[in-house]
């Protein structure tokens, strides 16, 4: 019997869970509204554009990001293949050319043949039920306002938002490489690394946060924590909870040594490679709510950016989510008697659903695909343990005892205290590692045992 799922979203929730369908035999609809209906902060129709970051963070086994990784190899991502092969340099990260990762994940959706995709807006989820035997809901964070309306029509209340913020991309060529030199943490500065450093002298760095602090904002309002969210905070706003924030936080110099000087500088911007030709580096951590005309001034103060030319400037845009915890089951389907009463079910991945993160959206995807194959199949779908680092995050996001939901990225801090407790901090995680490992061995087994696992 051949299925057929709708899809709402193209991004990196709705491109996993699309892929992940079609490779099990299931024909899928996979709807995106750009370019038709564009967005403030895309910047070209292709599917699983990366907006804020190119970097899908740490691989190392031992840390919540690597061990989200582990779980998307192991249950073969189609997405996390695609980034380790557009890989660019970035340490101990998995960072990305994001031009040729869109371009890879927008072809292989196009060249599917169980995917149909669709360039139109979704405005009522009532309205793409016919044919469809689920419905699935990836419209991620810029949720078109007709179908923000729609879905609180199935909720019974109103969807959440904050304001989340991307980083600017400047030209390699216009960084000045006789101050700004490349090293990785804790490396000797003659042993290269995978980052360039811009190094403040104490008197720079107080200049430069006189100026951040008193610069025009798009959004001209002092926000109140709950406005954003901690993750992806603008750096003006670190600095206005204190002028030395940004230097123990995003600018902090530690583990760097300036060649020129031979000590630590008192501050430090970090720049990470665009595009796997180094033609173009993200100012990390640079997130930011200033206007336009003012990042060029502003940052321009940074040591060795005199020149910068700005390939992206920093935007803030809007989060919208769902309360998770009071909407959905743990296999991400609304249950409220108005989406029942839509005839099929309906599931909600990626950041419209509270996750927050890029591989944390794949992996939503894929949970959702899991999910909806299992439920069309008539099989029981294994529970995902949660000493897993997914697992947790989804225990967390779907327990109604969760109050005041916010977004949330994998961390240990989710995870299962351990019996007995482990005070070493690097002991400790690696033994949530080691106890994750096992877990997800545990569960691959469980889901190749009902047919799940792919061939």
């Amino acid at each position: 019997m051949t299925y057929h799922v709708t899809i709402v979203g193209g991004g990196l929730a709705g491109s996993e869970a699309a892929l992940d369908l079609a490779n099990r035999g299931i024909a899928v609809r996979l709807i995106e509204m750009r370019p038709m209906c564009p967005t403030p902060v895309h910047h070209t129709d292709g599917l699983a554009e990366l907006v804020c970051s190119n970097s899908l963070k740490s691989t190392k086994p031992d840390s919540a990001a690597g061990l989200l990784k582990r779980e998307l190899a192991l249950l073969g991502s189609p997405l996390l293949e695609a980034a380790q092969r557009t890989a660019v340099a970035a340490g101990g990260a998995l960072a990305v050319d994001r031009v040729l990762f869109s371009q890879m994940i927008t072809a292989q959706v196009q060249d599917h043949p169980l995917i149909e995709l669709c360039r139109q807006e979704a405005t009522d989820v009532a309205a793409l039920v016919a044919g469809a035997d689920a419905i699935v809901l990836a419209s991620g964070p810029l949720t078109s306002d007709a179908l923000s309306a729609s879905l609180r029509d199935l909720t019974g209340s109103d969807a959440l938002a904050f304001y989340d913020a991307a980083a600017p991309v400047i030209m390699a060529d216009s960084i000045d490489r006789e101050r700004v030199f490349r090293q990785s943490r804790y490396e000797d500065a003659d042993q290269g690394g995978d980052y360039l450093n811009a190094p403040f002298e104490r008197d720079e760095y107080e200049r430069f946060v006189d100026e951040l602090l008193a610069a025009e904002r798009v959004i001209a309002k002092d926000f109140e924590s709950r406005d954003l969210f901690q993750a992806c905070q603008p750096i003006e706003e670190i600095a206005r909870a204190g002028r030395d924030a940004p230097r123990f936080g995003t600018l902090k110099p530690v583990g760097l040594t300036d060649p020129r000087t031979g000590r630590r500088p008192w501050a430090a911007l970090q720049l990470r490679a665009e595009d796997a030709c180094g033609q173009s580096y993200n100012l990390v951590g640079f997130q930011t709510n200033l206007t336009f005309p003012e990042q060029r001034r502003v940052f321009r103060m940074i040591p060795g950016l005199e020149n910068a030319e700005f390939a992206r400037y920093g935007v803030m845009h809007r989060n919208t989510f769902i309360d998770a915890p009071h909407l959905l089951d743990d296999h991400g389907r609304l249950g409220t008697e108005a989406a029942r009463a839509v005839g099929v079910p309906v599931y909600v991945v990626g950041q419209l659903a509270g996750t927050e993160g890029y591989c944390e959206a794949i992996r939503s995807g894929l949970h959702g695909a899991l999910a909806v194959a299992a439920d069309l199949r008539g099989v029981a779908l294994p529970p995902l343990p949660p000493e897993t680092v997914y697992g947790a995050l989804l225990a967390y996001a779907t327990d109604e005892a969760t109050t005041d939901y916010q977004p949330m990225h994998v961390n240990f801090g989710l995870m299962r205290p351990l019996e007995p407790p482990v005070r070493n901090k690097r002991e400790r995680y690696g033994a949530y590692a080691a106890r994750a490992e096992a877990a997800l061995a545990s569960y691959r087994e469980a889901l190749d045992a009902v047919g799940l696992m792919p061939r």
